[in-house]
């Protein structure tokens, strides 16, 4: 019967992701309902519970992928691949409403730049405490707290180790994990609450799976303008990274 049972789950592997991500979303609005009154919204327990899972599935297999490793559970990695991922990503485009995006102009432009920085001097800040001297080590790390994706990016551009790489992809994943689980707590101190400040805010985050996970905990209808701006910090990231960062970085190191 367990055998069966298995087999049609990993035959159908994506359907299963579905009715798992079903259930936790389910439990978690209702834990939201019963236990907050609403003032936690169900999608951040949802991503509380999904890290939770993650961990003690990685725990109890001893594999690298949480819950994946677990053949009752695979295909949640399927709904959680990178096509799904990114298709999720360039759809939240078609929310946006052009006269909305108008409004933050210059602000929002302002945001990617003054995001990037900051977030570039605080991974250089880190690696700085931890031994890290050189100009490629330093903004390697430095852009993985940009965003995981701009740090190996990076890295790879100017000829960083792969321990370096995997640390600066670290310290991208745990920002991306704090603004998930943060910005429904700091969003009525800060006036996200429109779409306006939603666009600064992606600016400023950039990360986009933190983003869009905390702006839907936040409101749904704020996701859009969010995401659309943490694109562009990416690849401005990218660009930025291995030139003028690096040249900045070089002419410290020296």
């Amino acid at each position: 019967m367990y055998e069966s049972m298995i087999k049609v789950i990993n035959g159908y592997g994506l359907i299963s992701g579905f009715a798992v991500i079903g259930v936790t979303m389910w439990l978690s609005y209702w834990l939201s309902a019963k236990l907050t009154h609403g003032r936690l919204h169900g999608s951040a327990i949802a991503i509380f519970l999904g890290l939770v899972l993650s961990y003690f599935g990685g725990v109890m297999t001893g594999g690298h992928k949480g819950l994946v490793d677990i053949p009752l559970l695979s295909g949640v990695g399927l709904l959680g691949g990178a096509m799904l991922r990114d298709f999720a990503i360039v759809a939240t485009a078609f929310g946006v409403n052009i006269d909305e995006l108008k409004r933050a102009g210059v602000s929002g432009v302002i945001s990617l730049f003054f995001g990037i920085a900051v977030s570039f001097v605080a991974g250089v800040g880190v690696a700085m405490a931890f031994g890290y001297t050189d100009a490629v080590s330093l903004t390697t790390i430095g852009a993985g707290a940009v965003t995981y994706i701009v740090g190996p990016v990076t890295g790879a551009a100017i000829g960083a180790s792969s321990e370096v790489m995997a640390l600066s992809i670290a310290a991208g994943l745990v920002k991306a994990i704090l603004v998930m689980v943060v910005t429904p707590f700091v969003a009525p101190m800060i006036g996200l609450n429109n779409p306006r400040t939603a666009v600064i805010f992606g600016g400023l985050m950039g990360t986009s799976s933190g983003v869009a996970g905390g702006l839907a905990a936040t409101d749904p209808k704020l996701v859009p303008y969010g995401c659309l701006t943490a694109a562009f910090y990416t690849a401005l990231g990218c660009l930025l990274g291995p030139s003028l960062l690096f040249f900045i970085m070089r002419a410290i190191a020296l």
